[in-house]
């Protein structure tokens, strides 16, 4: 079970989610039929069994488990009573129970039958269960039951094997991009002046007071010295400050071509899953930071990164009938590196989006999704002395499902400042006259965005062929000149 940080912010929220886009082709930008947030009360069969893709939305409060049996006549997925009690993760067990309407005792589990209505009976070998998180199971549980074990007094106890997402989806479509609830992360700070800050709906804001942050936003301010590093040409003191603003979204998506063949096959008899036609996974959303370098970095040509803060949420879609668990980390960080002579005086303001993901089609497989549109502007611009020195202000992203992370991606937005000349100094022999010091030379300031990082091997959650190695997203660099001058 991973350790989790204290929860820093957090009053009781509706998971009001997450973030995750891209088409049912392997074209994430390619539009589709737009999602519809499911009525509450309407029939999950009426949903799954619809040729109208399923609706991705952020999942209420009292998130439904969801169950199929692949391979059986009105097998797809549905929802039930079912929820997970609990979970042992090194042996694989949970038990599973049913509350019957108007009591608090558990009651024969369900599953699925041709009618598509669930009967009371005991959980099965071959049914596939999808769950939101649980005791035991804090990034949710997506598991095939492989071995009823017998009834205790909380539930069924089951044994379980991993399984995939597409044993649920089938043939379904499904499309969506989800905000994540600013309020729902859990924040670990690694400095002492970390301030962090949201905005969400009904006018509820939480952080320092007079701190604006927009609706939906996630805002984290540092302030903090930087010491000369171990090894460093020179000695030097800088200090830096600013904040980063995020609204992340998850973007999700699921086109079941590749089984929609078989499935026509067998549609009298069954439903049955043998991977997508498309797939996408990511991570998008709205950048603005605001940040500055003061004094002489006195760091080395290896930067030097300074993690100041730790973010995570769990936010619940809502794919159809099933609920599929996203798991989201957020690391903020400063990196500086530079020959400890140039002395600065810079302030940047940055705003923008970013987009980084993967996306699966049958043709090209898994291949990475990695782009990024950034504005800034110097509000402060000062260097002298010869010298060079790049610092950068990022966030680094995983997001994956089921607690198997399948992208990360680092989005490092920096400064970059370098200054060349010479000094001469004259002084008449003999003469007790002031020397003549003249200098020259020139400086320049660069502003820039590093968006980098990986496809995983747990992206084969999906259903797809498994990544044999991990794949680079590729770097995507951008560098453009803030301002320059002479000495």
């Amino acid at each position: 079970m991973r350790k989790r940080p204290s929860r820093a912010l957090v009053p009781a929220l509706a998971a009001s989610a997450l973030f995750l886009a891209a088409g049912c082709s392997a074209d994430p930008g390619q539009s589709s039929a737009a999602a519809r947030t499911p009525d509450a009360g309407a029939s999950a069969t009426t949903t799954a069994n619809s040729d109208q893709p399923l609706a991705v939305a952020a999942a209420p409060a009292a998130t439904s488990t969801a169950v199929a049996r692949p391979g059986t006549a009105g097998g797809k997925a549905r929802k039930t009573s079912l929820k997970v009690k609990s979970y042992d993760s090194h042996t694989r067990r949970a038990v599973i129970s049913a509350v019957a309407k108007g009591t608090s005792s558990p009651s024969p589990t369900g599953t699925p039958t041709p009618a598509g209505t669930a009967t009371p009976g005991r959980t099965a070998v071959g049914d596939v269960i999808a769950s939101a998180p649980a005791p035991g199971a804090p990034d949710g549980l997506l598991a095939k039951v492989t071995k009823v074990i017998g009834e205790t007094a909380d539930g069924t106890e089951v044994q379980t094997a991993p399984t995939t997402l597409d044993t649920l989806l089938g043939g379904d479509d499904a499309k969506g991009t989800v905000p994540v609830d600013p309020a729902s992360f859990d924040v670990e700070r690694l400095l002492p002046d970390v301030k962090v800050s949201w905005a969400k709906t009904g006018d509820i804001h939480s952080g320092p007071e007079g701190t604006k942050v927009p609706l939906g936003s996630l805002r984290v301010d540092v302030a903090t010295k930087v010491a000369t590093a171990e090894g460093a040409p020179a000695s030097a003191d800088a200090s830096v400050s600013g904040f980063v603003q995020v609204k992340p979204e998850v973007d999700f998506s699921y086109g079941g071509g590749a089984s929609t063949a078989a499935t026509a096959a067998t549609a009298s008899t069954a439903s049955t899953a043998s991977g997508p036609g498309a797939a996408y996974l990511g991570v998008s959303g709205d950048w603005t930071s605001q940040w500055a370098l003061k004094g002489r970095a006195g760091a080395t040509a290896k930067p030097i990164r300074l993690p100041f803060a730790k973010l995570h949420a769990d936010p619940v879609l809502q794919v159809g009938p099933i609920p599929v668990v996203v798991n989201l980390d957020l690391t903020c960080y400063f990196e500086i590196s530079g020959d400890g002579r140039v002395t600065v005086d810079v302030e940047q303001d940055l705003k923008g989006d970013f987009k980084a993901g993967g996306t699966f089609g049958t043709a090209a497989g898994w291949t990475p999704v990695n782009e990024s549109h950034m504005d800034s502007s110097p509000v402060r611009t000062s260097v002298t002395t010869a010298g060079s020195v790049k610092a950068a202000l990022g966030a680094q992203a995983t997001v994956g499902l089921y607690g198997a992370v399948g992208v990360t991606a680092d989005l490092a937005p920096y400064l970059r400042g370098e200054a060349a000349g010479t000094v001469t100094a004259t002084t008449p022999v003999g003469s007790g006259t002031k020397s003549d010091v003249a200098a020259s030379g020139s400086w320049a300031l660069y502003g820039g965005l590093d968006l980098s990082g990986t496809l995983q091997i747990q992206l084969a959650i999906f259903g797809t062929p498994v990544i044999q190695h991990a794949i680079p997203l590729g770097t995507l660099h951008r560098e453009w000149k803030l301002a320059d001058g002479k000495m």
